[in-house]
């Protein structure tokens, strides 16, 4: 895994946490601990110089001067080396006690510097360090010297934001969590995630996170400022619908393959993992998420999928990094998936395919394209035709959308215009919406308990993660039901798409605790999206808690509580391990193969927990000689539980026994 640890040391509580951390991931292996302090010898020695004219007039003679000049550089010489020593005594000591091996460096200069010198210079594979030292105040969030040095530097670097002994009231959940985005430095991320959770015996959940409301919050914000002949040309109704119709679920459905994507490297490497799709923006709800589950380790990409190659930092993984309360990985390792690199190396197109792919508008080009290759990847094939792209679109776009918009953008050709264009778009959103006309706003709303996505009541499986109908329950909206009063004092509003949506007091009463400006406008956004789609017909208090209080709290007893803390399902919805701890091993028939799978799941409580599950599966399902494909597939349709009790509110708490939680 990792050859060469590198650590920064300073003995603070930071410091001695990654010291603590380093001999964790390098015991049992042949891995080098490296420990530096960088001290600052000159800097005294300049500084001392500048106050000479303030010394006593005994001191001022010449000859005493240059006396005492050398007495403070050998004094401030000779002690910087003895603390760094010191502080290099630690680490030492410690390996000496593990048989680990150690180096210690005593480096003399402006720390930062010298830490981006070294790291450059020499072969570590990772650099633990404290995101603050000595100097931290306490309203720090990250130290200068971290930040300096995470800038400068392309290696992996794991900062230490939890420290025991200051957060003993803040317990980590003990997972590995990895956010990717579809960029190679997540996908980086994700595979030392995979080797961390390995040696380190944590479970690892892979997040990945798009934003449906950013359009929703600026349509509404343009209509202050366009004029109604600029309305007209925008078509707010079209523009709408298209996002709800095509572009959400379209996002929806890319992210979500970076999840099965991840889940599957993760097969590859015999590693489970849970996945998780979070919508809104990125930085947000990756911070809400780290909030509320405390992960042992967050994983990010330094750079993001739209990030230019030689940006230093992304701005998502930048606020994270000052932000979460747990400890932070930032990856600068590449990975390509194998998936993606079938896709470039032996996916081809016919010509017939190329021409039929150049009549889809450029605006939505990408995204067709990608859901084409990775339709065509999934199903084996290795030549798109133009009877897979029909096969293909079919599973991403309403019926008759694909043939409108290249009829659409035909007919533009024919006539001269630019499908690119505010007039080509219009048309295009005027096809849609006419695809559309007809259907009841009052149709059951369906959600699949799998990513989450919302659909109406005609569909059989859902178009971002292909569950099946089984997973799709129908949304019980009594719960957010105005009463007849509420209804009676309800405000309606009219959005910029001329859609009316009606909000009780009590609604509006919480909304307007929002700061005034863009917060209180996004959150209304959020909400007023969430209600249209969902086909809410009132907005009531009830249903705007649900939206942007989506934790469940725990109570002292450890019972549930949703947002209004009223109290919720002790049971939680999914969770199958303790029927499988009351089932005996013994009353099964496992298979050599299935044995030999279960080893590869790390010992404890995840082989545990897995083989309960496995055997609840089968309970459930009548099986009592388990094969190698029955455990495969009583291992994935127990994750998908599992991921669905998360969803539902479950924490790690709740799949493991209290004393193996890990702090």
């Amino acid at each position: 895994m990792f050859k060469n640890i590198y650590i920064p040391v300073d003995n603070s509580d930071y410091s001695n946490a990654c010291v603590d951390l380093a001999l964790e991931l390098a015991k049992g292996s042949d891995a080098t601990v490296t420990a530096s302090h960088v001290y600052a010898a000159k800097m005294h020695d300049v500084r001392f110089r500048q106050m000479e004219s303030g010394l006593p007039e005994e001191y001022q003679d010449e000859q005493e001067l240059e006396k005492q000049r050398n007495i403070h550089d050998q004094l401030i010489t000779k002690g910087m080396e003895v603390i760094s020593d010191s502080y290099l005594d630690v680490p030492m000591n410690k390996c000496k006690e593990l048989g680990i091996p150690f180096v210690g460096k005593s480096l003399e200069g402006r720390n930062w510097t010298e830490l981006v010198r070294d790291i450059k210079e020499s072969p570590y594979d990772i650099v633990i360090m404290g995101a603050l030292g000595l100097g931290a105040i306490k309203d720090s969030l990250i130290g200068t010297v971290a930040e300096r040095v995470i800038r400068r530097s392309q290696k992996d670097i794991l900062l230490v934001k939890h420290c025991p002994e200051i957060h003993e009231d803040k317990p980590s959940s003990g997972k590995i969590v990895v956010a990717v985005d579809g960029s190679g430095h997540s996908f980086g991320g994700l595979m030392t995630g995979i080797e961390l959770a390995k040696k380190l015996n944590r479970p690892l959940e892979i997040i990945s996170t798009f934003d449906p409301y950013f359009h929703y919050a600026m349509f509404n914000s343009l209509t202050g400022v366009l004029s109604r002949e600029a309305s007209k040309v925008f078509k707010f109704e079209q523009q709408e619908k298209l996002h709800e119709d095509i572009i959400d679920k379209g996002l929806a459905k890319i992210y979500q393959a970076h999840l099965e994507i991840s889940r599957k490297v993760c097969e590859e490497e015999n590693m489970e993992c849970t996945i998780r799709l979070l919508d809104g923006k990125v930085f947000e709800k990756v911070l809400q998420y780290a909030r509320e589950e405390n992960p042992y380790l967050l994983i990010l990409g330094r750079i993001g999928v739209h990030s230019a190659a030689d940006m230093d930092i992304g701005g998502n993984t930048e606020n994270l990094m000052r932000l979460v309360p747990c400890n932070l990985l930032l990856s600068s390792k590449v990975f390509k998936p194998p998936i993606d690199m079938q896709a470039e190396e032996s996916i081809e197109w016919t010509s017939e395919a190329k021409e039929r792919l150049k009549k889809i508008p450029g605006f939505v080009r990408p995204m067709a394209t990608s859901a084409i290759l990775r339709y065509a990847l999934e199903r084996g094939h290795s030549m798109i035709t133009s009877g897979v792209i029909t096969e293909a679109v079919q599973e991403i776009l309403p019926a008759g959308a694909m043939q409108a918009m290249s009829a659409i953008g035909e007919r533009m050709r024919n006539e001269g215009m630019d499908p690119n264009n505010p007039d080509g778009l219009g048309m295009l959103k005027e096809e849609m919406a006419q695809a559309h006309a007809g259907k009841s706003q009052e149709e059951t709303t369906l959600k699949c308990t799998s990513c989450g996505t919302y659909h109406k009541a005609d569909v059989v499986k859902c178009s971002v993660c292909d569950a099946g109908v089984e997973r799709l329950l129908p949304v019980d909206k009594e719960e957010f039901k105005a009463t007849a009063a509420e209804s009676q004092e309800a405000t309606t509003f009219t959005t910029f798409d001329d859609v009316k949506v009606s909000w009780t007091q009590e609604a509006l009463d919480r909304l307007n605790e929002f700061p005034q400006g863009h917060l209180r406008r996004k959150a209304h956004a959020r909400v007023e999206k969430n209600a249209r789609v969902q086909r809410v017909g009132t907005v009531t208090l009830a249903f705007l808690d649900k939206i942007l209080n989506e934790k469940i709290n725990k109570d002292d007893n450890g019972n549930g509580k949703d947002g209004n803390g009223n109290g919720a399902n002790k049971e939680i919805a999914g969770d199958i391990s303790a029927i499988g701890a009351a089932l005996n091993p013994d009353d099964f028939n496992w298979s050599p193969e299935s044995l030999e799978r279960l080893e590869r799941v790390p010992q404890g409580f995840m082989r545990d927990n897995t083989r309960n599950r496995v055997m609840a599966w089968c309970s459930q399902n009548d099986i009592r000689d388990i094969s190698l494909e029955v455990c495969e597939e009583g291992i994935r349709e127990s994750i998908k539980m599992m991921e669905e009790a998360i969803k539902n509110g479950a924490v790690l708490e709740d799949f493991i026994p209290p004393k193996e939680v890990q702090a």
